[in-house]
């Protein structure tokens, strides 16, 4: 009895299945309900043209330095010089910013690396805003000033201050 109804158990599954390519789909290019997502606000276009940078100020370099933070010193290290954490821990170590070649580059160069990524760094594009990226490049580049400024580019009245 058991076996009966086993059997025709399995008998009602099996006529239950249809062949699966005669079903009916939705042609998710011909649906307008269907497809990518919304982007997200300050999402960054691919290639997208760069923003014009903002004057320095000291705002739009401390805002530098908190990004700078974040998103860079991992690799570069607070002082810029290549040996961060990351680095520490086995990884390629990036070129120090205190290099002639990264001093005497121009700031479009750091703008595009932080774009679209340079070596085994990857383009952080998605993650800081176009205003964000200006504002690492003028931490960067009083990062560098601060290491490799000598006393003949004070002033006289800074000069008179350190004394």
């Amino acid at each position: 009895m058991i076996r009966v109804g086993a059997l025709l158990l399995l008998a009602i599954a099996l006529a239950a299945c249809d062949d699966m390519t005669t079903q009916p789909k939705k042609n998710a290019y011909a649906d307008a309900s269907v497809g990518p997502g919304k982007v997200p606000a300050g999402t960054v276009a691919f290639q997208e043209r760069p923003v014009a940078p903002p004057p320095v100020s000291l705002a739009l370099i401390e805002r530098g330095q908190e990004r700078f933070r974040i998103y860079c010193t991992p690799c570069h290290s607070e002082l810029g010089d290549g040996n961060g954490m990351v680095v520490q821990r086995g990884f390629p170590a990036p070129p120090s910013y205190h290099i002639d070649r990264l001093r005497q580059a121009p700031p479009g160069h750091f703008y595009d690396v932080i774009t679209n990524g340079h070596g085994a760094m990857y383009s952080f594009a998605q993650r800081v805003a176009p205003a964000d990226r200006w504002a690492i490049i003028a931490y960067i580049r009083a990062l560098q000033r601060s290491q490799d400024a000598s006393a003949a580019d004070l002033t006289p009245a800074e000069k008179a201050a350190l004394q």
